[in-house]
């Protein structure tokens, strides 16, 4: 990609609460809303069940998490891609933590991100475990945010492959 392009992004958040008289009444609403991205399926959110949201529903907060996790596995799988560094499974289990102030408004303290990875027998883990670096300067999302993103892998190599006897 070229340096100095710029990529937008449209995104339609809908509002789907309204059960009949608005916000005529704080208990009287749902938090409930549909993001939708052409072409895409849609998301169904609300807020957390603390604020009187669904939890069967996801949150901004659990999105802004999964954002940064997804962003830093991408890079990280690219960056491991260019490196000769093959990674055949990665699950990460990433963890936010926020903080309510007295007026009632909130901000992340930290992410941490936390990827379980496997690689190839004979793969280079100290290599592997750099490029978490690499893929943090890189990630988009964790760039844009003004709390720490921390990153603790997990990095374990597959079992060589048994040779068959005749």
């Amino acid at each position: 990609m070229a340096q100095g392009k710029e990529i937008g992004y449209e995104v339609e958040v809908r509002w789907t609460g309204n059960q009949g008289s608005g916000t005529a009444h704080y208990e009287q609403y749902s938090r409930d809303y549909d993001i939708a991205v052409s072409g895409k399926a849609p998301i169904r959110g609300s807020s957390d069940p603390a604020f009187r949201g669904d939890a069967s529903r996801y949150n901004p907060e659990e999105l802004l998490v999964a954002a940064l996790s997804g962003c830093h596995m991408l890079w990280y799988l690219h960056l491991c891609a260019n490196a000769g560094l093959c990674v055949t499974s990665y699950i990460d289990k990433a963890f936010g933590r926020m903080r309510i102030g007295r007026n009632g408004g909130g901000r992340f303290d930290e992410v941490v991100l936390r990827p379980d990875i496997t690689m190839t027998s004979g793969s280079d883990v100290d290599r592997a475990r750099e490029l978490h670096g690499d893929a943090h300067g890189k990630c988009f999302v964790a760039n844009s945010v003004n709390f720490p993103v921390r990153c603790e892998p997990r990095i374990r190599l597959a079992p060589a492959a048994r040779e068959r006897t005749p």
